[in-house]
């Protein structure tokens, strides 16, 4: 912040500059003005002196014009240079005032008006937080600055749930969710903090959140587990179970939650049988699918392709839709990658690499950005959405 400040105090001198020279340079004529008016004074007593001489006979008239004009000779040495008087109608009251109000009302102007808080700010996240209590102060003060940003008031909630905050962090999150237009997630995790600030109780506006989230996208993952909670705990063991097993299909494998997800799924298990209830076997879920694939340049290619051009790499059905059913975004420059599609790259639900027996790999140049249509694309042979050996894919021919 001090370098900031820095140059402001520079760019203010600078600006007092055009308002102070002024006044100084008055000051250097005035001398001059009053240099003039003492040898013009001085002119006119050696002239009175001079006629007083010629009255008395001590001169002629010849050489009392002689003498004149060596004084006249002289007042114009002296007086040469010097610039012809200025009239000035601001004075010198007028710019010094204004050299003093200049600063004054600059800084007040940008202390209401300007974003120091916001520099302070950028300052503050360049350095890694020491502490959670740290992180929570700053995304605080950037709420403050940018009350606006759903992404800040997002990253503030998620904060004050780890602060164990959840009445603060459902008031933050309603705020983002309304902000971003109602997005599924953020109503999510307003739902998931009001139930947790209701000490675990669920409300009709709990419900109302999760059945909006779920119903703009049935895969909201805060949405399914918290709802397979409320089931839990309300002993609804078999809709718990229903809420989790869906939730599981839309985890990646390895991730930290499956573990636990699966230990509560084991758990409702063994409380529904328990309380007689019929436990049916969990239905055998299909493998998700997954292709690796190499991809590069021809020859040919690399003189006319250039490093910022798009590369999208996608699979799409030998036998089913044109959309794509899995699709990477990377650029020239990144070539030659190796990518992985995958189910988790689905563009919908319906369509996953694993809903159809033969896919066909593509890659395409387009400098438009547009994935349907480009300069250059490559294409592979048809081949089973099970494959897991790693494909190769020449980028080599004319996108007809």
């Amino acid at each position: 912040m001090i370098d900031f400040w820095l140059a402001a105090g520079l760019l203010l001198l600078i600006a007092l500059s055009f308002l102070l020279i002024p006044v100084l340079r008055g000051r250097r004529a005035q001398r001059e003005e009053d240099r003039t008016a003492l040898n013009v004074a001085l002119y006119q007593e050696r002239v009175a002196e001079l006629q007083a001489q010629r009255e008395e006979g001590v001169l002629t008239a010849e050489q009392f014009e002689t003498g004149r004009a060596e004084a006249a000779r002289e007042l114009l040495a002296d007086t040469e240079g010097v610039a012809p008087g200025r009239v000035s109608s601001l004075g010198k009251a007028i710019p010094l005032l204004a050299a003093v109000l200049v600063p004054v009302l600059g800084l007040s102007l940008y202390l209401h008006f300007g974003s120091s808080d916001k520099v302070e700010l950028t300052r503050e996240f360049s350095q890694p937080p020491q502490s959670l209590e740290e992180m929570v102060a700053r995304l605080e003060r950037a709420a403050a600055a940018q009350p606006d940003s759903a992404e800040g008031l997002y990253f503030l909630g998620r904060a004050y749930m780890a602060q164990n905050r959840p009445a603060d962090a459902a008031r933050v999150f309603e705020r983002a969710a309304n902000l971003a237009g109602r997005q599924p997630e953020l109503l999510g995790q307003w739902a998931q903090a009001q139930y947790f600030a209701d000490d675990k109780k669920w409300s009709d506006k709990i419900q109302a959140l999760t059945d909006e989230a779920l119903k703009a996208d049935p895969k909201e993952v805060t949405s399914l587990g918290l709802l397979g909670i409320a089931a839990f705990e309300d002993q609804r063991f078999e809709q718990a179970i229903g809420y989790w097993q869906r939730l599981m299909t839309e985890l990646p494998e390895g991730d930290a939650s499956r573990a636990a997800l699966e230990g509560g799924i084991a758990k409702a298990r063994e409380q529904l049988q328990a309380s007689g209830g019929k436990v049916e076997t969990a239905p055998v879920a299909k493998a998700m699918a997954s292709i690796k694939v190499n991809v590069d340049l021809a020859d040919a290619v690399k003189a006319s392709a250039l490093p910022g051009d798009s590369v999208f790499i996608f699979a799409r059905a030998v036998s089913g839709p044109p959309a794509p059913l899995a699709v990477k975004r990377v650029t020239v420059a990144d070539l030659p990658i190796t990518v992985e599609l995958g189910d988790v790259d689905a563009m919908m639900p319906q369509l996953k690499l694993s809903n159809f027996p033969e896919v066909q790999l593509m890659a395409r140049i387009s400098r438009a950005g547009q994935p349907t249509a480009g300069e250059w694309v490559g294409r592979s042979q048809p081949l089973s959405s099970s494959t897991r050996e790693l494909q190769q894919l020449t980028i080599d021919s004319p996108d007809k």
